[in-house]
């Protein structure tokens, strides 16, 4: 029985224009039992060198994790008396449409939501562990090889396994017959068809002296099809070999005697589709959480900080346009389906959080998850799978958290200085036009870095304006001379960036191609396929391109190669854009589950281009090695857990031109800070955002006004990169007129004023993963005030705070002065000092004057308030 659904709606014009949430799975509630005798009223096992984990048969029993350091706060635990571990059979439907993705539960067949313990046993070393194997036949082989290390990576002994079952007993209620009559009479007690049951193990290990890994696995589903006799005996006799095991479940029902159940059509269908199914498809975890606990993280979030009360899916998509912001969101659900996003859609999620408790959790692998957080005592973990893998942490703060995580996943390699030593310049039009506006930025002395040309590759004109070539070669006609133009802006120490995908589309119309990549790709059969094994092509926009098969061997040489040519001609860094958008009902070489590939994929993307730019360095040899100005760098948007170990830079993706809350300049800054949680240390975003709507009815058009705020605020980003946006012509640009050249020459003086300090947060991101931008809370995380804060204010590093100023006609700020520690804060334009700590001041913020502050008696503030004397900005 198929068990997914895949609908595309890539050509639906005319759509519902209020898409509801998907439907998921419900949060799945149940009992946890056990035999009293079996098992001990209350023991601490040792877990690795570091941990212990406490069980209590008290209030029907739970499990807490604890460090040594601290064995009095919990670290996890689960919920007195009720299963933490569930599994179910549902039917799930995916709606696709150009990189928008909706994942629905359909039909629940089953769920086995109650828990039984049947043995907790410790593992000592590899003696145990052979007796264990040899004792349990049905041992999962992932969770066996402790000594090999085939299934636990860095385990330590002791190792903790937990035995038991998983059991279906929900009621359901069933028409019956009473003395051959057909009566609408329900019985609540009696047990629908059929009874289910897994074993479940699952193991706790400790991975390092601050990380306890976990896996869950469940074994397969045993069905009895029974219709029971309305009178019976008894629960164990209806259980019948859960009874010799002696599990002590309690549930039992009584049922009117004289009444027999029939066993209809329908029955007889839910007999057919369990005896062909392959077993389960969801497997929950479910744990306590405090009432005021806040949950942060989660990947790069662009509408939240704190996701208590939500349910979060993690899976990497499309961000939308408009994510609920009005009308925007309504307009654009019209013409494309589900098009607008949510708050929830984002191109980098990962399965990561940390609380304001100091709890953090990852899960390991790539199956589609969602954490629901809807009630206030519980977490639940709902797994596309049957098995869950992941991380608890340990640490006594938010940094010693970030550290921590990071140390498993990854952390970014140093940024070359010459990207972040001034204003990297994006624009298009060609050789000409990249002279004319490097004069023209001569002229009001702008500190530039480079001169990012994304259309390179030339522009072709089709429904919805110009559009690039997927083709990644340079158009020698749009940028005639272009090896003596990237050798005259190096000359002057500014280098060039260009841009590409992973995808490629073809190219036969195109006038003055060298080389037709994508039927290069074809030929070579390294293109993702369909369902019929032919190059699958996906749609996007007004044309359809195929997707490089990043899981076959030949793909990464054959692309690198194409970055090598790129390279050759001086380009020293690009935008690798996309990676959100593999279908999921793509067919790989590598035959894996395109579900869980596709959250897979951006990490494929990056790290062929790390690669690439690693294998570079090495093939260089002398001076040219060493030599910083040669040090190649890229940048891309779509990531998931791992990304930040293989991507070099990471930019938010295509905000609306607008002020708005979910997606617009606010958003912007939520998601700076929620992927400065979680790993992506190094984030900007494109100066006054990229999505323009130009309608007769509806106009989003970015404003001088936004242009010059967004300017301020990126200024004290990890990089400080223009975009024309989608429309050019609609928008204010950087060259638009004297005030917004003036404006981008004053902040990109004012970017260059902290780059000392912002060479110590590369560097500090590469060995600790501290992000740059920082929420407050990972420097004030007992201030409760601090945890509700969104985009309204954040630190660069720990030394200067930031205000912006992201409301249109505004002219002041409202800012709040942390609790935590015993210092004030100056304000660089007027000098003048705040000494309340915890409370707000409204701060002048006119435009051009945003609001800064620094530390008193700072080296770090005193040392960037001189670096602003001596550019003539203070």
């Amino acid at each position: 029985m198929q068990k997914l659904k895949i609908i595309k709606k890539h050509h639906k014009h005319i759509n519902n224009p209020f898409a509801s949430p998907p439907k998921s799975l419900p949060i799945i509630q149940g009992n946890l039992s056990f035999d009293h005798h079996a098992l001990p009223s209350n023991h601490a096992y040792s877990i690795g060198s570091h941990f212990q984990v406490l069980w209590s048969s008290n209030n029907g029993g739970h499990f807490s994790i604890s460090h040594n350091s601290n064995p009095k706060r919990a670290l996890w635990s689960t919920i007195p008396g009720q299963a933490f571990v569930s599994a179910a059979m549902v039917e799930t439907e995916v709606e696709e449409s150009r990189g928008s993705f909706a994942i629905k539960d359909k039909k629940i067949h089953i769920v086995c939501n109650h828990q039984s313990i049947d043995d907790i046993k410790v593992i000592s070393n590899d003696i145990d562990l052979s007796s264990l194997e040899g004792k349990d036949q049905d041992f999962p082989y992932r969770l066996r090889g402790l000594d090999t290390k085939q299934g636990l990576n860095d385990a330590k002994f002791p190792v903790l396994v937990i035995t038991g079952w998983v059991l279906s007993m929900k009621r359901k209620r069933k028409k019956v017959q009473k003395f051959g009559f057909q009566e609408k009479l329900f019985l609540d007690d009696v047990v629908a068809p059929p009874y289910c049951s897994a074993k479940y193990w699952v193991i706790s290990y400790e991975k390092k002296n601050h990380q306890i890994g976990f896996q869950v696995k469940l074994g397969k589903p045993n069905f009895e099809f029974r219709y029971p006799n309305p009178n019976p005996k008894g629960f164990h006799q209806r259980l019948g070999r859960f009874r010799r095991r002696k599990l002590g479940l309690w549930w039992f029902s009584k049922r009117p005697r004289g009444f027999e159940v029939v066993k209809s059509m329908e029955d007889e269908k839910e007999e057919n589709w369990f005896t062909n199914s392959v077993g389960f498809n969801r497997i929950c975890m479910t744990y306590f959480s405090e009432e005021n606990e806040k949950f942060f993280g989660f990947g790069e979030q662009f509408s939240h900080m704190n996701f208590k009360g939500k349910r979060v899916p993690i899976f990497v998509q499309e961000q939308g346009i408009g994510r609920g912001d009005q009308p925007i969101t309504l307009a654009i659900n019209l013409v494309s389906y589900r098009a607008a996003g949510d708050w929830s859609t984002t191109y980098a999620p990962s399965p990561f959080y940390m609380t304001s408790k100091m709890r953090s959790l990852y899960l390991q692998g790539y199956d589609y998850t969602i954490f629901d957080l809807s009630r206030n005592d519980r977490v639940q973990i709902q797994v596309h799978g049957t098995s869950v893998e992941g991380v608890i942490l340990h640490g006594n703060s938010p940094t010693e958290l970030i550290e921590n995580f990071t140390e498993s996943i990854g952390r970014p390699p140093e940024l070359p200085h010459w990207i972040i030593s001034g204003a990297v310049v994006g624009m298009q039009g060609g050789t000409q036009a990249v002279r004319d506006t490097w004069d023209m930025l001569k002229a009001y002395d702008v500190p530039v870095s480079s001169f990012w040309l994304q259309d390179w590759v030339g522009q072709r004109e089709t429904l919805v304006g110009s559009q690039l070539w997927w083709n990644w070669e340079v158009d020698t006609t749009r940028y005639k001379g272009w090896r003596q133009l990237v050798k005259d802006l190096n000359s002057q120490h500014i280098k060039v960036m260009s841009y590409c995908n992973p995808c490629l589309a073809p190219s036969d119309e195109k006038p003055n191609r060298i080389r037709n990549l994508f039927e290069e790709a074809k030929k070579l059969d390294i293109l993702v396929k369909d369902m019929d094994g032919e190059p699958y092509m996906v749609p996007n926009t007004a044309f359809d391109v195929g997707m490089l098969d990043l899981t076959h061997p030949e793909t990464a040489p054959w692309f690198k190669q194409i970055l090598h040519e790129m390279v050759n001609d001086g380009v020293r860094g690009w935008m690798a854009d996309f990676g959100e958008g593999l279908p999921v009902d793509a067919t790989l070489y590598s035959g894996e589950d395109p579900i869980a590939a596709h959250n897979r994929y951006p990490e494929l993307w990056a790290q062929l281009n790390r690669e690439f730019v690693d294998e570079w360095k090495d093939s260089r040899v002398g001076k040219e090695k060493e030599d910083p100005e040669e040090a190649l760098v890229f940048f891309m948007r779509a990531g998931f857990r791992d990304s930040p170990k293989w991507a070099m830079l990471f930019w938010e993706g295509d905000q609306m031109v607008s002020w708005q809350t979910n997606d617009g300049i606010k958003s912007s800054v939520v998601g700076l800070l929620s992927s400065g949680i979680s790993g992506y240390a190094l984030n900007h975003s494109d100066i006054g955002g990229y999505c323009a709507v130009n309608l007769p009815l509806m106009k989003y058009q970015r404003s001088e006004e936004l242009l010059l705020r967004w300017m301020e605020l990126s200024s004290f980003t990890t990089v400080f990169r223009t975009h024309e946006g989608n429309k050019p012509s609609c928008n204010s640009q950087f060259y638009s007129n004297h005030n917004t050249l003036s404006h981008f020459a004053r902040f990109a003086k004012i970017y260059k004023a902290w780059k000392f300090y912002r060479i110590h947060l590369v560097k500090e991101a590469s060995a600790k993963g501290l992000p740059v931008c920082r929420h407050l809370f990972l420097h004030y995380p007992e201030d409760e005030y601090v945890q509700t804060l969104t985009y309204q204010q954040f630190l660069v590093g720990s030394e200067i705070l930031v205000a912006p100023v992201l409301d249109k006609g505004k002219r002041d700020a409202k800012v709040y002065f942390p609790l935590g520690e015993n210092c004030s804060w100056i304000h660089i334009w007027t000098g003048k000092e705040y000494t309340s700590m915890g409370t707000e001041a409204r701060v002048e913020a006119p435009l051009g004057y945003p609001a800064i502050f620094v530390k008193t008696a700072s080296v770090i503030g005193e040392t960037f308030l001189k670096n602003l004397r001596d550019l003539n900005i203070l």
